[in-house]
């Protein structure tokens, strides 16, 4: 199959870094703002949660979605391969798990959260759905945010010879 030239691998190198960095500045931001949430009325209770979800939706989905797209690109038009180096072999790992694990369950808690505070304003704070979501948002999705950040690392540091 035709590879892309280096200009080609440029391109697509900074588009994969940009991506990446919108997935991993996105996944912060959704782990540190929690702790700085101090609602003092309903109406801020949900847009606070209202606009982590929007961060969610509309900021580190395509920011996942662009880094599985150019990944996709260079296994396929670059000599790196899908699995060339134990590296890239975890970062696929982490890339798709990611992506599962955000679709199916930490979007659908975040989305939950914020219908629940629209709701119930305040009285969300009580509802074990919204504590329940809240809580299981803090712990795997700050596990998830971690492994994409050393996914992040790996990038730079290759740290496995190859297979």
């Amino acid at each position: 199959m035709r590879k892309l030239s280096g200009k080609g691998q440029k391109w697509l190198k900074s588009l994969h870094i940009y991506s990446a960095c919108v997935w991993v500045g996105s996944a912060t931001i959704l782990i540190i703002m929690p702790f700085f949430m101090n609602p003092e009325n309903g109406g801020e209770l949900y847009g606070i949660v209202s606009t982590l979800d929007f961060i969610d939706l509309f900021i580190l989905v395509p920011g996942a979605i662009g880094t599985f797209v150019t990944a996709l690109v260079f296994s396929i038009w670059t000599n790196w391969g899908w699995f060339k180096h134990n590296w890239i072999t975890v970062k696929w790992i982490i890339c798709i798990f990611g992506l599962v694990f955000g679709t199916f369950w930490l979007g659908p808690w975040m989305s939950g959260s914020a219908a629940i505070a629209k709701e119930l304003g305040m009285n969300a704070l009580s509802n074990p759905e919204f504590l329940d979501n809240q809580h299981n948002l803090l712990i795997y999705g700050t596990a998830q945010g971690l492994t994409v950040i050393f996914a992040a690392f790996i990038s730079t540091l290759k740290p496995w010879k190859k297979k």
